[in-house]
């Protein structure tokens, strides 16, 4: 069964997010987490391209392969499958991956961008990737052990499998991967973006999560402590205008920051 907390208060929350951050071989705080953030707790770890219907197995060649065709030319570094792959997630193509980020705070922002949902618990899933990563093929995990990574990169996986077939027969049951994407803009960067892969396209990460529950937990933030923890994020920076450069995210940011509550919430008791 997956483990499930509840923050009730801000400071309650950062202990929940930061726990087993401790790295006993490095002797620093490196937490071995990546950190999804849902608006709403009801929501499941489903891809885009389940979200397809039934027939997604047959649409993610067609998808992939008309993005390859249309996309320019220079849009991706080098022509490996696992770069397009990213590259089509990052712009919102149903692929077979999730977005996640190392940074709690970020999985926050995500959590609490709609201000819409706010009188819903949001989530934050936590998946530990190193132990994940420790149930992977030895094919697999020797590529980790030999690059001395937690994590894959595009060339990583592209030493495993070449195909998305390739990288399917790597294994005889559903394995789940954690890809850290090309630094393609600022907002791969700034997001500290990484992504799930999972080796079939029908395979529902949730499933798989709840097979290894002890690869996961999920912190719920009510909705009371959401409005409290929009703001300090906006204190602390972490708004649209930062985790997406440019006009589109500032604008995204004024229209939430300056919008009204849409009622009178009293302050905290200081006495």
């Amino acid at each position: 069964m997956l483990q499930e907390l509840e923050a009730t208060s801000w400071a309650e929350l950062h202990d929940l997010l930061f726990a087993e951050s401790w790295s006993p071989a490095l002797g620093r705080f490196r937490s071995p987490f990546a950190f999804r953030g849902v608006a709403d707790a009801r929501y499941s770890l489903v891809t885009s391209l389940l979200r397809l219907g039934p027939n997604h197995r047959r649409l993610e060649g067609h998808l992939l392969r008309n993005f390859r065709k249309y996309a320019r030319s220079d849009a991706g570094p080098g022509d490996s499958i696992w770069n397009w792959l990213a590259l089509a997630q990052h712009h919102g193509l149903p692929t077979r991956m999730l977005d996640w980020t190392y940074s709690p705070y970020v999985a926050l922002h995500f959590a609490t961008a709609d201000t819409a949902s706010f009188a819903i618990d949001g989530v934050i899933w936590c998946v530990d990737y190193v132990q994940t990563h420790g149930l992977l093929p030895d094919a697999l995990r020797a590529i980790l052990a030999e690059e001395e990574s937690d994590v894959f990169t595009a060339e990583m996986l592209d030493r495993a499998a070449g195909t998305l077939r390739g990288f399917q027969a790597l294994a005889t049951s559903d394995i789940l991967v954690f890809f850290e994407p090309p630094s393609f803009d600022d907002r791969i960067v700034n997001q500290a973006a990484l992504f799930s892969l999972v080796s079939r396209p029908g395979a529902a990460v949730e499933e798989w999560l709840a097979q290894h529950p002890v690869t996961v937990r999920k912190i719920v933030i009510p909705a009371a402590l959401k409005w409290e923890v929009r703001d300090k994020l906006d204190q602390a920076n972490v708004t649209e205008r930062v985790l997406f450069p440019g006009l589109d995210g500032l604008t995204r940011w004024l229209s939430r920051y300056y919008s009204p509550r849409p009622f009178p919430v009293p302050g905290p008791d200081l006495d």
